[in-house]
């Protein structure tokens, strides 16, 4: 079947999403381990990513921790530098593809308010033919739920969809669906799997 929409990842596929990095740059990589070892952080977003209020989650956590305090809300008062730089070159892939009119989506695990503020920064945020947000969806990849949402919502199924994401078990759970897929390592592999797809020419790929 001739591919009918393209589906992006965000984190990692159009913005960098490295908080340890982050922090690493904050507060020093000693630092940085000892407190993700004291904290699941990554706990933390998740729940942020299920539709849990962005400020409020984090907040409570950094309650929670005393000694950790002060780091912990910045993962919400300095978000928008953790949540960067843009991969301009995956931007302008969904920018090439929609010149095509093909139907570009988002899927990704993010916040409500999060995303929200994210797409105050970066405008192709708000330029998705449809979104699929994990949290306004109440679930997150790689869970069957979320793909199953897509289809339904976008009656899109199976080789009709091919999905970019830079996470093995998400891309593991679309190609149970019957996806197309595409393992993202970066902008280069991405964009000659979309010309190989006939989706773009190398030119519109570039």
């Amino acid at each position: 079947m001739t591919v009918k929409a393209v589906v992006f990842d965000i984190g990692n596929v159009l913005i960098e999403w490295q908080p340890e990095r982050f922090y690493d740059a904050a507060i020093g990589q000693d630092r940085r381990r000892a407190m993700f070892a004291a904290v699941d952080l990554h706990g933390m977003n998740e729940l942020v990513d299920l539709g849990h209020n962005f400020k409020d989650t984090i907040y409570a956590t950094a309650d929670r921790y005393p000694d950790w305090k002060a780091e912990i809300i910045l993962w919400h008062d300095q978000w928008i530098q953790m949540a960067t730089p843009v991969i301009d070159h995956s931007v302008r892939l969904m920018k090439a593809l929609q010149a095509k009119g093909i139907p570009v989506f988002s899927l990704t695990n993010f916040g409500v308010e999060s995303y929200a503020y994210a797409a105050t920064h970066y405008d192709f945020l708000n330029d998705f033919d449809r979104d699929f947000i994990s949290g306004h969806m109440k679930v997150t990849k790689p869970s069957a739920q979320i793909y199953e949402m897509l289809e339904e919502t976008s009656g899109l199924s199976g080789d009709a969809l091919i999905f970019a994401d830079d996470r093995d078990d998400n891309i593991v759970a679309a190609q149970a669906r019957g996806w197309k897929t595409h393992l993202f390592e970066g902008p280069k592999g991405w964009a000659d799997r979309l010309v190989a797809e006939g989706l773009l020419t190398a030119q519109d790929a570039s």
